[in-house]
C-alpha cells in the first residue's frame, strides 16, 4: 500500500501537465502548428521509453529502491523549469527529465509489486498500481485546471507538482524497502512453461522474445504501444480540440480529468477480473472500446458527447492497462521479469512519441477530427492483432 501511495504521487507529477501544457503551447508560446506544439510529448515519450528499458536492467543489477530514489531526484527541476521556462525549448527539456523520472519511478513500482505478490494476484496488484497512478493524474489534471482558471497558467499549477516530488522523494528514501530478494526466491522455485522462456536468457534474448518472437509477449507489446499512442493524442490534442469548440477552461479540465479518472478507478475491477477470467479477451475488447470512444470524439460536437466519449475511453483503457502488465508477468521468468517489463514499457511508452508525431502531422494536414479518426482505426486493428496472435491460457499456466 505504501508503493500504491508512491505511485499516486508519480501519476500526480504527470498530471500537472495534462490540462495546462497544451493550452500553454497555443496561448502563451503561440505555437501554430500542432506538430510543433506536441514536441513536448515526443520528448517525454522517447525519454520515458528509453528509461523504462534501462530501469528493468538497473533494478536487476543494483536493486529496486536505488532506481526509485534516482527517479525522484531527476524530477526535482521539472516544476521549476515549467514555471520559469522563457521559451518552448525549456518546456521540451523539462519533459525529457519528466520522461526519465517517470520511466525510473513508475517502472520500479510495477516491478516491486510483482516481486511482492504471487501469480494468482498479479492482475489485482497491477490494477492497484495503475489505478493509483492514473487517479493521481486525474485528480491533478482537475486541480490544475481549477488553479489555472483562478490564477493563470503559470506558476500555480506547477507548484502542486513540486509538492508531489518533495513528498514522493521523502517517502521513497525514508520508508520504502528493497524487494529484489522476493524475486530471487520466486526465481529459484519457478518452472518455465516453455523451453524458450527459461531463466538464463541474455538481455538481447529477452528483448527479442518480448518484442517479436513470443506470441503473447509481442502481442502485448504492440497493444501497449497503440494504447499510449492514442493516450498521447488525448493528452496533446483533446484540450486544443475542446478549446476550439468554445469550451471553458473548467470544462476542458473536467474532460481532461474524467478520462484518466475512469481509467484509474476501473483498473481496481479489471485487474482482478483478468486474474479470474483471463487476459486475452479483456485486452482485445478494451482496444475495440477505445476505438469506439475515439470515433465518438472525432464525429461528435459539444461537451455532452465528449464527456460520454471520455468515460468510454477511460473504461476501454482500464480494461487493457493492468491486464497488459499482468500478461507480461505471466509469461516472463522471474529472473528476467524486470527486464521484460522494461522492454514492454519501452514499446508502450514509445507510443507517446509515435502518437505525438503521427497525430500532429495528420492534424496539421487534415484537421483534428481526421487525426482522431485515423488513430481510432489503428486502435481497432491493434485489438484484432491481440485476438489473432496472443495465446489464451498463459495466466492459468502461471
Amino acid at each position: 500500500m505504501l508503493l500504491v501511495a508512491v505511485n499516486a504521487l508519480v501519476g500526480g507529477t504527470l498530471g500537472q501537465e495534462r490540462t495546462v501544457l497544451p493550452l500553454l503551447a497555443t496561448r502563451e508560446f503561440r505555437l501554430d502548428l500542432y506538430t510543433s506544439a506536441l514536441t513536448y510529448i515526443l520528448a517525454f515519450g522517447i525519454s520515458k521509453a528509453a528509461m523504462n528499458y534501462f530501469a528493468g536492467t538497473l533494478s536487476d543489477r543494483f536493486g529496486r529502491k536505488p532506481v526509485l530514489v534516482a527517479g525522484w531526484l531527476v524530477a526535482i527541476p521539472v516544476p521549476l523549469m515549467l514555471i520559469a521556462g522563457p521559451d518552448w525549448a525549456w518546456i521540451v527539456a523539462a519533459n525529457v527529465l519528466l520522461g526519465v523520472s517517470q520511466g525510473l519511478t513508475w517502472s520500479t513500482t510495477v516491478v516491486m509489486k510483482m516481486d511482492l505478490v504471487g501469480p494468482r494476484q498479479r492482475g489485482l496488484a497491477m490494477g492497484l498500481n495503475e489505478a493509483a497512478g492514473y487517479l493521481g493524474v486525474a485528480v491533478t489534471a482537475l486541480a490544475t485546471g481549477w488553479i489555472a482558471a483562478q490564477y493563470g497558467l503559470r506558476p500555480g499549477p506547477f507548484l502542486l507538482g513540486a509538492a508531489y516530488v518533495a513528498l514522493g522523494l521523502g517517502l521513497s528514501v525514508l520508508t520504502v524497502r528493497e524487494t529484489h530478494h522476493h524475486a530471487r526466491l520466486e526465481a529459484a522455485q519457478h518452472v518455465s512453461a516453455r523451453a524458450a522462456a527459461h531463466g538464463d536468457l541474455t538481455t538481447g534474448q529477452v528483448f527479442r522474445l518480448t518484442s517479436f518472437t513470443d506470441r503473447s509477449l509481442s502481442a502485448v507489446s504492440q497493444a501497449g504501444m497503440v494504447n499510449n499512442l492514442n493516450d498521447g493524442l488525448a493528452w496533446g490534442l483533446f484540450p486544443v480540440l475542446f478549446a476550439s469548440a468554445g469550451l471553458s477552461l473548467g470544462q476542458i479540465g473536467l474532460l481532461a480529468a474524467v478520462y484518466p479518472a475512469v481509467w484509474g478507478a476501473g483498473q481496481l475491477v479489471t485487474g482482478a477480473a483478468s486474474d479470474r477470467y483471463g487476459r486475452k479477451w479483456l485486452i482485445a475488447a478494451g482496444m475495440v472500446v477505445q476505438a469506439a470512444a475515439l470515433g465518438m470524439v472525432a464525429a461528435g460536437h459539444g461537451f455532452g458527447i465528449w464527456l460520454a466519449a471520455a468515460v468510454l475511453l477511460g473504461a476501454g483503457t482500464a480494461m487493457v492497462y493492468p491486464t497488459l502488465l499482468a500478461a507480461i508477468g505471466d509469461v516472463a521468468h522471474p529472473a528476467w521479469r524486470a527486464r521484460s517489463v522494461g522492454i514492454y514499457r519501452l514499446w508502450r511508452d514509445g507510443g507517446f512519441a509515435v502518437g505525438a508525431l503521427l497525430s500532429g502531422i495528420l492534424a496539421d494536414a487534415y484537421g483534428l477530427p481526421t487525426a482522431v479518426a485515423a488513430v481510432a482505426v489503428l486502435t481497432a486493428l491493434s485489438g484484432l492483432v491481440v485476438a489473432v496472435r496472443m495465446r489464451g491460457g498463459d495466466h492459468a499456466a502461471a
